[in-house]
């Protein structure tokens, strides 16, 4: 039996710096991604989210919603709309996530991911 030789690249194995057009391609689908996102909220939910820093961002391994609360009571009522918010999301992409940071030194953020809604409904 013939013995297989293999050869591998040294750049197989180190990953890809961003080119100004990645980083600028990204930028745009997390702008468009936003946008989106906040026209197919309700009306209470855009007012929530604009007395908060949000922004969405796809440098993790998953699309992460960030929404930075300004104080606990705006935190809570972020909270207790995360079901319809992973709704709207996971229409867009099933493997998004939702962080929702309290203000800073006032706790740690929580973060759901949108196939876990399920969960979340039961317990709303």
């Amino acid at each position: 039996m013939a013995r297989r030789q293999y050869s591998f690249n040294s750049e197989e194995f180190h990953p890809m710096q961003p080119t100004s057009a990645d980083i600028i391609l990204r930028q745009q689908l997390e702008y468009s991604i936003s946008r989106y996102f906040y026209e197919a909220c309700d009306r209470t939910i855009q007012n929530l989210l604009s007395n908060c820093r949000w922004y969405v961002t796809t440098h993790a391994s998953a699309m992460t919603l960030v929404i930075e609360c300004p104080d606990q009571v705006t935190n809570w009522r972020i909270l207790q709309q995360m079901v319809p918010m992973g709704t709207l999301l996971n229409k867009i992409i099933t493997s998004a996530k939702i962080r929702v940071c309290p203000p800073e030194s006032q706790g740690i953020p929580f973060e759901m991911r949108v196939d876990e809604l399920a969960v979340y409904r039961d317990m709303a």
